[in-house]
């Protein structure tokens, strides 16, 4: 292995890292509807517990409503139990060939509560982040006793690595300090 090789290993590691950050952000209710709300929704359809996106499609006709069209209409009250016992607090409206699904506006208390489990979240990711550092930081090390890798190779795999780090780290302040602007701006 090489010191690009090692590099892109660890580059690839943080993308994940982003990539996962950005899916759990997509789930945090910011009092707009969003089809991400529902993606945990499981429905009991045909024996398996499937995802909601897999017996119905779903659109926001507004900023405030969710609408859940159901592909077979023996599914609805399936589909509106699933959604009522989710846990999220949504009461879906049943009007026998979809279901609206209203998005009340948060409070002031509850944004200042999410913007900070966002700030949870991010920081959550900042350790992914340095972990994937630390792990390349020790590969370096063990190429130089295994390959015969040259101090000074090692030591530009680690300045390499660390400023993927700091620009990840980045990257991810901006994520969240764009949600929390959003959150908070309602």
């Amino acid at each position: 292995m090489d010191k690009n090789t090692l590099v892109s290993k660890v580059k690839e590691g943080m993308e994940k890292s982003i990539k996962s950050l950005q899916d759990d952000l997509a789930k945090i209710r910011t009092g707009r509807a969003s089809t991400n709300l529902l993606d945990d929704v499981r429905v009991e359809s045909y024996g398996s517990r499937v995802p909601l996106n897999q017996v119905a499609t779903m659109a926001t006709p507004e900023p405030r409503l969710i609408t859940v069209n159901p592909f077979d209409k023996s599914q609805l009250t399936a589909i509106e139990k699933a959604i009522l016992t989710s846990g999220l607090g949504y009461t879906p409206n049943n009007d026998g060939k979809i279901i609206r699904v209203p998005i009340p506006a948060l409070s002031e208390e509850r944004r200042k509560d999410i913007a900070k489990q966002v700030k949870k979240i991010g920081e959550e990711s900042k350790v992914a982040v340095r972990h994937h550092r630390q792990e390349g930081n020790t590969k370096a090390k063990a190429a130089q006793k295994e390959h015969g890798w040259p101090e000074d190779e090692v030591k530009r795999a680690n300045d390499d690595i660390q400023k993927l780090t700091d620009s990840y780290a980045k990257k991810i302040d901006e994520l969240c300090a764009a949600k929390e602007k959003e959150i908070l701006s309602m």
